[in-house]
């Protein structure tokens, strides 16, 4: 199957900042990815470069196997929704529909339709009338009413209330269903949805995403599927004991020591049988913000096990 994302070596410079770095990603198609970072990681500008909107710097980057924006056909595969959920505020609902059957070829108009009724909007209503959750709708139902093969949604929610988040993140996830459905009845792996959403909140992502991508730095520190990532990074606790002593197939992402107690994040697919260490699971908001932070040093200056690239 056609990776949903491939990208090798990718980076974007503006002026003397790279604000993306040595991005290598392989995301195969039909998952819902949790895009996440801190202020200035990189996000918009991956996201950017996946639509098309910008050209990389260095390295390169191919979108459902072909280059982004290269051709109307290409243009047509990718839907995108970005940061602050732009609309046009004299248009009406029903304006925008009409704007979307007439730029997109492969545009849905039942589907549509029926989104803006399931929501209760009224057509006839200017965007610059609705509110912040009912602007996102809108704006997600024109990316998903393009019936793009790949949805990039950057920090969509970012500005709602949890009502209107929730409401977003579960009409959203009803789409996704809906052409997982058609795809599996129809035998056609394309009719599948790929998404990426960029959000800071870990919550939103753990509710509707099962793949992830964390960048720091500029840079890409972890990717991969969800349930894998969580099985196989543990927190080990326990009295002082030297780095070194640590099993070879254990890879310590961060260390921490307080006086005589230390503290390991440490990445492994073979269990742990070592008594010595008090051993617990990680939630996924420990394991992203495991990677967004740097290592933390102690007060007695022992040496800071670097994050794991």
């Amino acid at each position: 199957m056609t990776a949903a994302l491939r990208a090798q070596a990718l980076g974007k410079k503006y002026g003397r900042r790279w604000a993306l770095s040595d991005c290598t990603l392989d995301i195969p198609a039909g998952h819902v990815v949790g895009l996440v970072g801190s202020n200035g990681a990189g996000k918009t500008t991956l996201l950017n470069l996946a639509s098309g909107q910008t050209a990389p710097t260095s390295g390169s980057i191919t979108v459902l196997g072909g280059r982004p924006g290269a051709s109307p056909a290409q243009l047509a595969k990718v839907g995108f929704v970005a940061q602050g959920t732009p609309t046009y505020d004299r248009l009406s609902i029903a304006d925008h529909l009409k704007l979307g059957a007439r730029l997109n070829p492969r545009w849905d108009d039942a589907l549509a339709r029926e989104r803006i009724e399931r929501l209760g909007l009224d057509p006839a209503r200017r965007a610059g009338k609705l509110s912040g959750g009912q602007r996102a709708q809108l704006a997600l139902t024109l990316g998903v009413a393009k019936r793009p093969e790949l949805l990039l949604l950057d920090e969509p929610v970012a500005a709602l209330d949890p009502s209107a988040r929730r409401e977003f993140l579960q009409t959203l996830m009803a789409d996704v269903a809906e052409r997982k459905e058609v795809a599996e009845r129809e035998d056609v792996a394309e009719h599948k949805l790929s998404v990426v959403l960029s959000s800071h909140l870990v919550s939103d992502l753990e509710r509707v995403c099962d793949y992830l991508i964390v960048l720091a730095d500029s840079r890409v520190r972890v990717a991969g599927k969800i349930e894998e990532l969580l099985a196989t990074h543990r927190r080990l606790s326990g009295l002082l004991r030297d780095p070194p002593r640590l099993p070879a197939h254990q890879h310590v992402i961060s260390s921490s020591h307080v006086e005589r107690h230390n503290t390991f994040i440490i990445r492994t697919d073979a269990p742990i049988h070592d008594p010595v260490w008090d051993v617990s699971q990680l939630s996924l908001e420990d394991l992203v913000l495991t990677y967004m932070s740097p290592p933390v040093a102690n007060r007695n200056h022992r040496p800071v096990l670097k994050v794991q690239r």
